[in-house]
Order: C-alpha cells, then sequence, then structure tokens
C-alpha cells in the first residue's frame, strides 16, 4: 500500500522542484506518470524538462507518441498509466483516488502555495484521500528545506 505525499511549493517554483522528484523517484527504480490538466502546460513541462542539461536528464515523454509504453517518466492529463507507472506526480490539481494511492508505490501532489485555490484544492484533495483510508505526508518548503509538517497513518 503507497501514501500520498503533498509538496506545498512556496520557494523553488514547479520546473525547478519537479526534476528533483523526479531523479528521487526514478532512483528508486520507479516509473512515474506526471499528471496535469492542460496539454500546454504538459507540453511546457516537457520542454523544461529537455532543457535540463546533462547532468539533470530526465528520460520522458509526453503522452500520444509512439514509445508511451517504455517511457519512464510520462507526462498525461489522463488518469491511464500505459508505461505501468508505480509513482504518479500529479501537478496543478490534476486528481488523484484512493485506489491509485492504495495501488502505486507513492503518489506526489505537487502544489503552488501562492495560489490560493491550488491550496484549497490540495486541502480537498488531503481531506479525500485521508478520509478514504489512505497515508498520507505533508512537507513545506516554507523554512528554506522541506520538512514534513503532517502525517495521516491512513
Amino acid at each position: 500500500m503507497g501514501a500520498a505525499y503533498f509538496y506545498h511549493l512556496t520557494r523553488k517554483p514547479l520546473q525547478e522542484t519537479l526534476p528533483v522528484l523526479l531523479d528521487k523517484a526514478r532512483g528508486a527504480g520507479w516509473r512515474i506518470v506526471v499528471r496535469g490538466r492542460d496539454p500546454e502546460r504538459l507540453a511546457w513541462l516537457d520542454d523544461t524538462l529537455w532543457l535540463g542539461g546533462d547532468a539533470t536528464f530526465l528520460p520522458h515523454g509526453l503522452a500520444g507518441g509512439p514509445h508511451d509504453k517504455l517511457q519512464p517518466i510520462l507526462l498525461t492529463t489522463s488518469a491511464d498509466a500505459p508505461n505501468d507507472a508505480t509513482c504518479v506526480m500529479s501537478v496543478d490539481g490534476a486528481e488523484v483516488t484512493p485506489e491509485e494511492v492504495s495501488a502505486l508505490e507513492r503518489v506526489c501532489i505537487l502544489f503552488d502555495g501562492t495560489d490560493p485555490d491550488a491550496v484549497q484544492q490540495a486541502r480537498g484533495q488531503w481531506k479525500a484521500l485521508t478520509a478514504a483510508g489512505c497515508a498520507a505526508q505533508y512537507w513545506s518548503e516554507e523554512g528554506g528545506r522541506w520538512e514534513k509538517k503532517a502525517e495521516s497513518g491512513g
């Protein structure tokens, strides 16, 4: 049974935080789906990840290509995981279900702490997932480094 990790972004934007988390997830041997709600935003993230340089190269693809199943990291708006992901990283309020949290190694929910709507969306996700019995952790970078601020046993 997995857990949902909530990442409250206040110091570094998504395009800086996401590659770090993706690298850690890849280091754990996980295949990842980055799930968003806006295809244009995911295309921008795709470009941003490609421009990260050799030191931070993360093999990935944007869903809809001929090799989706082979991608170690797949960016998509769909709830499907054709790459057999063991980790989902939700960005921009993309939906995650309790069933996914239970079935996967990890679900990461990244949200912009400077956007009141994103914070409210994340609070709603926390309540829904923990009410369904999912284990969850809340991480904040407010103090300058990531610190666990809350945990629900699930």
